[in-house]
């Protein structure tokens, strides 16, 4: 990250998100994310999720069917940061650990959440299913996995 970039950008861009992803205003996500921003899958490391559409169709998914999220830290400076949080998808409760790689101009560009237990993270799975079959390219697209440009 270019050291001349204003820290309080980069802290806004992520404030904005954890409030968005909290207030599930989706709009408000795309918008602290960049137009080329990817996703690496937790369910499989393999799959990467490129883009603003695509990621728009995954992350609305994902923290629209959570309840209770609470991020709860926010680790690190610069380009790279670690937020946590706790949250819960039916009866289910998991932590997520979601590390966040940031472009020069403070917004998101890489996001790579760790969740656990591994039994939240197979009732995500379960989840997502449904709603990411009904837009086959996404998953298709996401399938090309990491060394895909």
């Amino acid at each position: 990250m270019d050291s001349a970039m204003d820290e309080a950008t980069t802290t806004d861009a992520v404030d904005r998100f954890r409030a968005a992803t909290k207030d599930r205003d989706f709009e408000a996500v795309q918008a602290t994310l960049t137009p080329d921003a990817t996703l690496i899958s937790p369910l499989s490391g393999r799959l990467v999720f490129r883009g603003a559409d695509d990621l728009r169709i995954l992350l609305t998914a994902a923290y629209g069917g959570v309840s209770g999220l609470r991020w709860t830290e926010q680790i690190g400076d610069g380009a790279h940061r670690v937020l946590l949080a706790e949250a819960a998808l039916g009866p289910f409760r998991f932590t997520e650990a979601l590390v966040l790689e940031l472009a020069d101009d403070g917004r998101i560009r890489t996001l790579k959440p760790h969740l656990r237990p591994w039994l939240s993270l197979t009732a995500l799975a379960v989840w997502l299913a449904p709603g990411l079959l009904k837009h086959p390219g996404v998953l298709r697209r996401a399938m090309r996995g990491a060394s895909a440009p």
